[in-house]
C-alpha cells in the first residue's frame, strides 16, 4: 500500500474513533448479540430450532443441546434414517416443504433433484475448465452467478420460482464444486484432471464421492457419513450470519442467484464457515507436538498452553471447543462423532479419533476451570476428522457447508418472501462531531 494512503488512515483514527462505552449509552447490541451472548431476536422461522440453554426467570440457564427441522429432533432423522441412501434429499424435502415426504413424494423429489445434475451444454468446458481459480470458495460464487446468465427469468423472485431455482441450485453445486476442484487441481497444482460425467442414479453424497475420486468408487459407511455431515449442516436457525445474509439480500426483491451468491461469501469468512479447517490444523500441531498415544497429564499440559496463548496461533482459543448457542452439547457434534468413530475403524484410524476425544474431554474441563463457563464440542471439531477421513481434501471443507447448507438458504428465502415481506432496514445512530466546511486553502 502506499504510505501516504497508510499515513492518512492513521491520521482519520483520530477522526473516526468511536468510544466502546457508547455502545452500551445507546443500548448497541454489538453483532446483534445480547448482554448475556445470546441473539437480538429479528425474525421468526417455522424452518430450523436451535436450543442450547433455556430461560428460567428470566435468566440464561445452561442446557443439553437440540436442533429441529419443521419441529423433529433431528437425533431422530439420523437415527431413523440410518442406511437410507437418500436421507439427505428426505431431509431437503422437509426443510422446503415442512413435512416428511411419503414414498411417492421423496421418488419424484430425488428424480427431480437427479434431473438437475446436468449442466448446461458446453458450461462446463467454458466457465469451469476455462477458468480456473485458486480459491475455490470465490469460484463458487461466480458460478453461482453464471448460473443467472443460464436462466431464461433470472429476475423472477415468485415464490414457486425461487424454489423452482433453489432446487436447481440444490442439485448443481456439488456437481460445480466438484468440477471447480478438479480444474484447481489440473491448473494450479500441476496434478491430474479427473471429470467423471454425472451419475444420475447417486443421492447427492454419493455423487460428490463418485466425481471427486479417480475411480468413482465408495462404500457404504462412507456415502452414510457423508450423508449424514450434510444433513447436520443444513440448516440452523436464521439468526447464523450467511442465512442472515441471504435473507437481508433477497428482502431487497433481488435474484436468488445474487442471495446465495452472498451467503456464500459470508460462509467463507473463518468466524463462520472455515472452522473445521482450523480444528484439522491445530489438532495437526497437537499430535506432532506430543503424539497421539500421549498421556492425559501431557494432553492437560499442551491444552493450557493453547489457552495461556503459548502454542498454536497464540489466539488462546481452541478451535472446535464452543459455541454461541450451545453450551452443554452440540448435537451436530454427538452425531458426528459417532459417525466418526464407526468410520475410524474402516479406515484403521480409530487411536486418532480416540485422541481427539481424549483431548476434547480436557480442553472443556480446562475451560471451566479458567472461566467457569460450560462449553462443549461444536459439530467443526469431528468434521475436518471426518472429512480427511474420506479423503475429501482440505480445499473442499468450507464448500461441503454450502452444499448442505444450500437448501436452508433457499427455504428461508421462501419464508421470508410468504411471512415477512419487508426490505431489511435497521438503524445505526450518529456520533460524531458537527463541523463546518473548510475551504482547502484553510485545511
Amino acid at each position: 500500500m502506499d504510505q501516504n494512503i497508510k499515513d492518512c488512515f492513521k491520521k482519520s483514527l483520530d477522526e473516526t474513533a468511536i468510544p466502546g462505552e457508547l455502545y452500551k449509552k445507546y443500548s448497541v447490541k454489538k453483532g446483534l448479540r445480547n448482554e448475556d451472548g445470546t441473539g437480538v431476536l429479528v425474525g421468526l422461522t417455522n424452518i430450523s430450532d436451535v436450543v442450547g440453554y433455556k430461560k428460567v426467570d428470566g435468566e440464561k440457564v445452561d442446557d443439553y443441546g437440540t436442533l429441529y427441522y419443521r419441529g423433529i429432533n433431528v437425533k431422530d432423522i439420523v437415527e431413523n434414517g440410518k442406511g437410507r441412501r437418500f436421507l439427505y434429499e428426505e431431509v431437503c424435502f422437509l426443510i422446503l416443504f415442512g413435512y416428511l415426504p411419503n414414498r411417492e413424494e421423496l421418488e419424484h423429489f430425488k428424480k427431480t433433484i437427479s434431473d438437475h445434475y446436468s449442466l448446461p451444454e458446453r458450461y462446463l468446458e467454458l466457465n469451469i475448465l476455462g477458468y480456473p481459480e485458486k480459491n475455490l470458495m470465490n469460484k463458487l460464487q461466480r458460478e453461482v452467478l453464471m448460473l443467472y446468465s443460464y436462466d431464461d427469468d433470472p429476475d423472477n423472485v415468485g415464490v414457486l420460482e425461487t424454489l423452482d431455482k433453489g432446487i436447481d441450485l440444490i442439485a448443481k453445486i456439488p456437481v460445480i464444486v466438484s468440477y471447480t476442484y478438479q480444474s484447481k487441481v489440473h491448473h494450479f497444482d500441476k496434478g491430474s484432471m479427473i471429470i467423471h460425467h454425472q451419475n444420475y442414479d447417486y443421492s447427492i453424497a454419493e455423487q460428490i464421492l463418485y466425481l471427486l475420486r479417480r475411480d468413482g468408487t465408495f462404500s457404504n459407511k462412507e456415502a452414510e457419513v457423508l450423508n449424514t455431515a450434510l444433513i447436520l449442516h443444513a440448516d440452523h436457525g436464521g439468526g447464523n450470519n450467511s442465512t442472515f445474509t441471504n435473507v437481508v439480500i433477497s428482502s431487497t426483491g433481488t435474484d436468488i442467484y445474487s442471495a446465495i451468491s452472498g451467503a456464500i461469501g459470508s460462509l467463507k469468512g473463518p468466524k463462520h464457515g472455515g472452522a473445521n479447517l482450523a480444528v484439522k490444523k491445530q489438532m495437526e500441531l497437537v499430535i506432532n507436538e506430543i503424539g497421539i498415544h500421549a498421556s492425559e497429564l501431557r494432553i492437560r499440559q499442551i491444552v493450557q498452553d493453547i489457552l495461556d496463548g503459548d502454542f498454536n496461533d497464540h489466539t488462546g482459543l481452541i478451535y472446535g471447543i464452543g459455541h454461541a448457542v450451545y453450551t452443554l452439547s452440540d448435537p451436530r457434534s454427538e452425531i458426528l462423532a459417532k459417525q466418526c468413530e464407526e468410520l475410524s475403524y474402516e479406515k484403521f484410524r480409530h487411536d486418532e479419533y480416540e485422541f481427539y476425544r481424549k483431548f476434547s474431554a480436557i480442553a472443556i474441563e480446562e475451560i471451566y476451570k479458567r472461566k467457569g463457563i460450560h462449553v462443549c464440542t461444536n459439530v467443526d471439531f469431528y468434521s475436518g476428522l471426518v472429512y480427511d477421513m474420506l479423503g475429501i481434501p482440505e480445499d473442499l471443507y468450507t464448500l461441503l457447508f454450502v452444499i448442505g447448507r444450500t437448501v436452508g438458504w433457499v427455504a428461508h428465502n421462501i419464508e421470508s418472501k410468504l411471512y415477512s415481506g419487508r426490505i431489511v432496514r435497521p438503524a445505526t445512530k450518529f456520533v460524531g462531531e458537527l463541523k463546518e466546511y473548510k475551504n482547502i486553502e484553510d485545511r
